[in-house]
């Protein structure tokens, strides 16, 4: 991807880690195997659905590293012979689907229903902090 010729100004020093941000979501935003929904659930938190029929939950993992979300599925056609397929309609490759989180998004869990993976992601209430701050006195 080329780089943003906004975060070239002279004006925006330190904000490689917001372009690596958006470069990120805008590669992840080109994908388009497999499908996908994302919905708002009523607690605040989001539902990021994946059409992933013909898949096992070994063949499915879901990751999350510096607030990137990964989600891939590898088929395992070693073994197998070859069908011979009239049509075929029904993909059976391996993919990479990744999204980039905001800060304090977590994944609550998994979940692999009728060819359907769904993600559920939590914003837990950040803790409240109460800093105590000495008062030094001069002289």
């Amino acid at each position: 991807m080329n780089r943003s010729i906004v975060f070239d100004s002279p004006f925006l020093l330190g904000f490689e880690h917001t372009r690596a941000l958006i470069e990120r979501a805008a590669k992840a935003a080109a994908e388009s195997y497999p499908p996908y929904n994302v919905e708002a659930r009523g607690d605040g938190g989001l539902r990021i659905t994946l059409a992933v029929a013909g898949f096992s939950p070994e063949q499915l993992q879901v990751t999350v590293e510096d607030r990137q979300l990964t989600i891939s599925g590898k088929k395992d056609t070693s073994g197998r012979p070859e069908e011979a397929y009239l049509h075929r309609g029904i993909a059976a490759r391996g993919f990479i689907r990744s999204f980039v989180l905001a800060d304090g998004m977590e994944v609550e869990g998994a979940l692999l229903e009728h060819g359907l993976l769904h993600i559920d992601l939590i914003r837990p209430e950040p803790e409240k902090k109460v800093k105590q701050i000495p008062i030094k006195t001069a002289g």
